[in-house]
C-alpha cells in the first residue's frame, strides 16, 4: 500500500510511545483496512466479482449434478435429490449465518485496527461452529427420514432421498468450515483465494461426479459420495488459501464464550435470516408436491439454475459485508452508503442481463434437462416473467447484509421471516388454487413486497449512521490554546 494511503498528509509523525498502540503494530505489519481508502465500486466489483466466481463454481456443481441424475431417466432421481437439497439448505443456512457473524466481527475489528483481537476471537469461534454443525449434521441424518415424509416425499423418491441425506449430512462440519476461512479471507480483503477456496471444491467435483455417477454406476449414491469428498477439499483449501495472513491461533478455551458473545451477536440473528429462506422453499417444494412429481422436477430445474444465474447477486451479500462492516469500524458513514447504492446498481444490472438470457435460452434449458410435464409450463413461466422476482430478492439479500453489519442484525431476521410466512405461505395458499404456476406466481408477488419494504427500512438505518468527529484544525488548536 502507497505511505499516503497509510497515513494522512495532515497527520503529525508518530511518536515511538504512539507507534506501540495495536493500530500502529498493525500498520507496521502491513495488517491494513483495505476498504476503507480507494474507489467504492471498485471494491465492491472485485469483491462480489471473485465471490460470484467461487458461488457460481459451488452451484454449477451442484447443477451438473442434477443434470448427470436427469440424464439417468428416472423421475423419482431426480424428485428426490430435490427433496434431499431443500432439505440440506436448511443445514447450510445455519453454516452461512455463523460464517456472517464470524466475517462481520472480524471485519469490524479489522477496520478498527484490532487485528490481535480479530485473531483470538475468530480461531475461538471455529470450535463452537464445528461443535454446533456436527450435532446438527448427525441429528439431520438420523431424523432424515420422517422429516423428508413430512415435506411431501414418497415411494422410491422417499427412500433415494433419505440415502442421500445419510451419506452428506454427517459432513456438514467440513463444509461449514470451509465457508468460515472463506469468510475470514474476505473480511482481510483477499477476495481471490476467498474464491480458491470454493474453485478447489469445484473442480474436485466436476471430475469425480461423472466417474462416481457413470463410470461406478452409483447414481445418486455416487453423487452424494463426491459431494462429500468436495466438502474435504473445501475446508483443507482453506487452511492453505488463509496461511500468510496471520488469521488462526491455538483456541484458547477461556476466549471461547466471550467470542461466541460478541460474534453470536450478529451469527444468530444472521442464522435465523438464512434459515427462512430455506424453510420458505420447503413450503414451496411442499406445495409442488401436491402435483406430483413432474412439478417437483420442474421446481427443481429452476431452483438449479437461479444460483448459477444470479451468482453475482448472491455474492453482494457476503462481499459488501467486509466492506461496509471496515468502514463502519473507520467511522466513515458515507462510504457505507456508496457501497449499499453500489450494490444496488449492481443488483439492477446482473437481473436484467439475467432476464434477457432465461428469455432466450428457454428451449435450450427445456432440451437440456429433459423437462417433460408440468415441469414445462412452470420453466417457461420462470424464464420469461417470474425471473423479474429477484430484482427484490436482490433488494432484500443487500439490505440485510447492511442490517448485519451495520448494527442490526434482527431486521434483517424479521424480513426474511417476514419473506418466508407472509410472503410466502398466504400468496403460495392462494396460487396453489391454479396449479404449480400459481405457486411460482405467489412466492414472486410475495418476494416483491417484502423486498420493497426492506429497502427502504435500509436506506433509514443507513442515512442515520453517526457521522465521524470532524478532527479540531490548526487555528482552532491555536485559539483554545490562547484562552
Amino acid at each position: 500500500m502507497p505511505h499516503h494511503a497509510r497515513h494522512a498528509p495532515s497527520a503529525p509523525s508518530p511518536s515511538p510511545v504512539k507507534d506501540r498502540s495495536p493500530c500502529a503494530k498493525a500498520q507496521h505489519q502491513r495488517r491494513h483496512a483495505r476498504f476503507v481508502h480507494g474507489n467504492i465500486m471498485r471494491h465492491v466489483i472485485t469483491m462480489a466479482g471473485t465471490g460470484a466466481i467461487g458461488l457460481m463454481a459451488v452451484f454449477f456443481v451442484d447443477l451438473l449434478n442434477f443434470f448427470y441424475i436427469s440424464h439417468l431417466h428416472d423421475p423419482t432421481l431426480t424428485a428426490a435429490i430435490a427433496f434431499a437439497t431443500s432439505l440440506g439448505f436448511v443445514q447450510v443456512a445455519v453454516s452461512l449465518g455463523m460464517s456472517i457473524g464470524l466475517g462481520a466481527n472480524t471485519g469490524r475489528l479489522i477496520g478498527a485496527c484490532r487485528h490481535f483481537r480479530a485473531r483470538r476471537h475468530a480461531s475461538a469461534f471455529l470450535v463452537l461452529m464445528l461443535v454446533v454443525t456436527t450435532a446438527l449434521g448427525v441429528t439431520t441424518a438420523l431424523l432424515a427420514h420422517p422429516l423428508l415424509v413430512l415435506l411431501g416425499a414418497r415411494g422410491e423418491a422417499l427412500k433415494h432421498a433419505s440415502h442421500f441425506m445419510y451419506i452428506t449430512s454427517p459432513a456438514l462440519p467440513l463444509v461449514c468450515l470451509g465457508m468460515a476461512l472463506s469468510s475470514l479471507l474476505r473480511a482481510v480483503g483477499d477476495a481471490g483465494r476467498a474464491m480458491r477456496v470454493t474453485l478447489t471444491g469445484a473442480a474436485c467435483t466436476v471430475i469425480i461426479d461423472p466417474i462416481l455417477i457413470f463410470g461406478f454406476h452409483l447414481g445418486l449414491e455416487g453423487a452424494a459420495i463426491s459431494t462429500v469428498l468436495s466438502r474435504c477439499v473445501i475446508s483443507l483449501s482453506g487452511f492453505l488459501n488463509l496461511r500468510g495472513h496471520d488469521m488462526l491461533e491455538r483456541p484458547r478455551l477461556k476466549i471461547i464464550p466471550h467470542a461466541s458473545r460478541d460474534i453470536g451477536s450478529i451469527a444468530l440473528p444472521a442464522i435465523g435470516t438464512n434459515m427462512a429462506t430455506p424453510i420458505g422453499n420447503l413450503i414451496v417444494t411442499h406445495a409442488m408436491s401436491r402435483f406430483g412429481l413432474e412439478a417437483v422436477s420442474g421446481q427443481a430445474v429452476v431452483d438449479r439454475m437461479v444460483p448459477v444465474a444470479f451468482a453475482f447477486v448472491f455474492a453482494l451479500t457476503g462481499s459488501v459485508g467486509p466492506i461496509m462492516a471496515q468502514n463502519l469500524g473507520a467511522c466513515l458513514p458515507q462510504r457505507v452508503q456508496e457501497t449499499f447504492l453500489a450494490a444496488l446498481k449492481l443488483t439492477a444490472l446482473c437481473v436484467g442481463l439475467d432476464w434477457l438470457f432465461f428469455a432466450l435460452g428457454e428451449p435450450l434449458i427445456l432440451h437440456l434437462f429433459h423437462v417433460q410435464g408440468d415441469a414445462v409450463g412452470l420453466v417457461k413461466l420462470f424464464c420469461h416473467w417470474a425471473v423479474a422476482s429477484y430484482m427484490f430478492v436482490g433488494l432484500l439479500f443487500v439490505s440485510n447484509t447492511a442490517f448485519n453489519n451495520l448494527g442490526h442484525p434482527l431486521y434483517s431476521t424479521m424480513f426474511n421471516w417476514a419473506r418466508a410466512t407472509i410472503g410466502t405461505i398466504p400468496f403460495v395458499a392462494i396460487g396453489v388454487h391454479y396449479g404449480p404456476r400459481g405457486v411460482m406466481v405467489g412466492q414472486a408477488l410475495g418476494v416483491t413486497l417484502i423486498g420493497s419494504c426492506a429497502l427502504i427500512t435500509a436506506l433509514t438505518v443507513i442515512r442515520r449512521l453517526p457521522q465521524r468527529p470532524q478532527r479540531p484544525t490548526r487555528k482552532s488548536h491555536t485559539k483554545r490554546k490562547a484562552h
